[in-house]
């Protein structure tokens, strides 16, 4: 299309409804007239200033598959600078099935190989990088470059190791994974600082602390529209995976029997899950011996988050096990899509990131967030809950399987 098809004629476009301006526009030099005009509807969400700090971001996917391919499309669609994916599996059948960037005569060819040239049509300016080795055999040094660095569909054990490098780097980590109809998203930002713009209160902005990870660290304003518009900058402190996985649900929680209740046993399984792999280096078949593990596991972890017995349905269980190492593409796209954007925003700087657990329960159409830290070290209300029976075993139908 040329610039007189599309509108432009070659000319920045005038002041729109979001406060964008010629002028502002302008200033951002390393942006072309065609870029503004190809990213013209998320430059009026997120602004230039945002769109430049994308296009300069190198990002670094892990593992690409069903989830990692929504996470790539809606990353390479918004503009990045650079997407580097390293895989060193190769495409099998039970790929086809989840993943549209790879086609049949992509089997046993390398996953990240067989699903770049997809990928890079998707925008050509975004600069695609291929590592066919194991990410287990980098050195840390090797996340340096990147600006952020997102682990998929892996353990616990080695999204940790990735974990620790990138807070070596001092790089933004996340970890995402599903498992059939539920999955989850894991942050760790370290210390990120990000602003929330609205409309300026007759009450004025105090920096303080907020909750035991977020503050408010500067506020200033700003005229736009005909409005005052305060600019509040929050900053958000991050723990890393293996301290958040062991760690308790927040006073709030502990301290309101009603929320432990309505605490989602997708988060139990989670942790079950990934102790189950630490000790057998699999997930769970369908023998007696794992199902009755990972129901002993599942018991353990539950009582150790203090949650109540009945919580933890067998029918829950069951249905966690029967989609262990399946995908389905509407829960992919949902996550891929929260993740995304949660890297967007990030970069940008703009709106409060998770903070640090989404847990995604497609059955219930759920996606609650937690803020699993080991720093709470509030005295608990024991005189608010009733005392709850933490010794029960939750049977498992074993025949169903």
């Amino acid at each position: 299309m040329t610039e007189t098809e599309n509108g432009t004629n070659g000319v920045l476009p005038a002041e729109d409804a979001a406060g964008e301006t010629v002028a502002t526009i302008a200033q951002a030099q390393t942006i072309s007239a065609d870029e503004i005009a190809l990213y013209d509807r998320q430059i009026r969400l997120w602004g230039v200033k945002a769109q430049e700090k994308l296009r300069t971001a190198n990002i670094l996917l892990i593992t690409i598959k069903a989830l990692a391919n929504e996470v790539a499309k809606n990353l390479v669609l918004a503009g990045i600078g650079s997407l580097t994916i390293v895989d060193h599996e190769v495409v099998t059948e039970d790929d086809l099935c989840s993943q549209f960037f790879i086609s049949d005569s992509d089997v046993n060819k390398n996953r990240a190989q067989a699903a770049a040239a997809q990928i890079q049509k998707l925008n050509p300016r975004v600069r695609l990088h291929v590592d066919t080795s194991d990410i287990r055999s980098k050195d840390p040094s090797f996340l340096a470059p990147y600006d952020i660095i997102i682990a998929t569909e892996l353990d616990l054990d080695t999204l940790s190791v990735i974990n620790t490098s990138a807070r070596v780097s001092n790089r933004p980590f996340y970890a995402v994974g599903t498992h059939g109809m539920y999955g989850y998203i894991f942050a760790d930002l370290i210390c990120h600082d990000y602003v929330i713009e609205r409309e300026k209160a007759n009450v004025p902005t105090v920096l303080k602390p907020e909750s035991a990870t977020r503050s408010v660290v500067a506020a200033t304003t700003k005229k736009e529209n005909g409005k005052l518009i305060e600019m509040v900058t929050k900053r958000e402190l991050y723990s890393p995976i293996i301290l958040a996985n062991s760690s308790p649900l927040p006073p709030e929680y502990l301290n309101n029997r009603r929320k432990l209740r309505q605490v989602t046993p997708v988060l139990t399984c989670l942790k079950a899950l990934w102790e189950f792999q630490r000790i057998s280096g699999a997930l769970p078949t369908h023998s007696h011996a794992d199902l009755e593990l990972f129901t002993t596991l599942a018991t353990e972890k539950h009582r150790e988050l203090q949650l109540p017995p009945e919580t933890l349905r067998s029918d829950f269980l069951r249905s966690f096990l029967q989609n262990l190492g399946s995908e389905l593409a509407p829960v992919t796209a949902f996550l891929g899509g929260q993740l995304a954007q949660d890297v967007i925003n990030v970069l940008g700087q703009r709106e409060q990131p998770i903070q640090n657990f989404v847990l995604f329960d497609g059955e219930e159409s759920r996606g609650p967030v937690y803020a699993l830290h080991p720093i709470f070290a509030a005295p608990l209300d024991l005189t608010a809950t009733a005392p709850m029976n933490m010794e029960a075993t939750v049977p498992l139908d074993l025949s169903a399987f």
